[in-house]
């Protein structure tokens, strides 16, 4: 993991600013990066995105206030960054597994959860839903084979209502796709003008279409074909 942390100063007076936490993708780089910054008047400086010095896209995960004391300089001063374990454990940028953070809890498509917890907490979260992903896609993987064989056997079996009671347990569909051709006889009427030009079969092409109202039927190629006058 890589830690990276920039500060703002401001010029003279003590200001007010906001600390924002970033991680980079975790599969990755797994890098976490603090940033410290004011607009130099004494509001945050509304920082939402950040770039990895790996060259990846960060994800804000907090943000906290914080004072930056007063200091001379007036130009942005850069922390070291280092790159490896190492840097967990640099003076420069000490790490705290115990720092609280504030990060925001989505429910679907229910108003989103504010909720704080600390670092290592926030840590294990993410190392769990990796392993949790992982397991689940993993186990998909299998369900979907488990599902292709009880298809392929589930006609000619004898023994049907044991292949049911496992597709039932994995909760599997037994069903199966029938590729299908009918026609439709139609009839009705169409105004046209009798001083225009007028193909009825061209008319009837580009404007008749056939739809289903039930779900499991998908309509695919539709030709139309012996258009006459009756």
């Amino acid at each position: 993991m890589s830690v990276g942390s920039c500060i703002i100063l401001p010029m003279t007076n003590e200001l007010i600013s906001s600390k924002y936490t970033f991680v980079c993708d975790p599969d990755e780089c797994d890098c976490l990066i603090e940033l410290t910054s004011s607009d130099g008047f004494g509001f945050p400086s509304g920082v939402t995105e950040l770039t990895c010095p790996c060259g990846r896209k960060t994800t804000l995960v907090s943000v906290e206030h914080a004072t930056i004391a007063p200091s001379n300089q007036t130009k942005e001063e850069k922390m070291e960054t280092t790159i490896g374990s190492d840097a967990l454990h640099s003076p420069a940028v000490p790490y705290d597994a115990n720092l609280l953070v504030t990060y925001k809890v989505l429910h679907g498509y229910s108003d989103p959860e504010y909720t704080t917890s600390k670092v290592a907490s926030l840590e294990w979260d993410l190392h769990n839903g990796r392993q949790s992903q992982k397991t689940a896609s993993l186990l998909q993987s299998k369900i979907n084979n488990a599902k292709d064989i009880i298809a392929e056997a589930y006609a000619d079996s004898s023994d049907q209502d044991t292949l049911r009671s496992i597709a039932e347990a994995l909760g599997i569909e037994l069903t199966r796709t029938i590729e299908f051709t009918c026609s439709i006889e139609v009839s009705g009427t169409v105004e046209v003008d009798l001083l225009e030009d007028y193909e009825l079969e061209d008319d009837i092409a580009d404007n008749l279409y056939v739809d289903s109202q039930s779900g499991r039927i998908e309509i695919g190629d539709i030709e139309v074909c012996h258009v006459r006058e009756a």
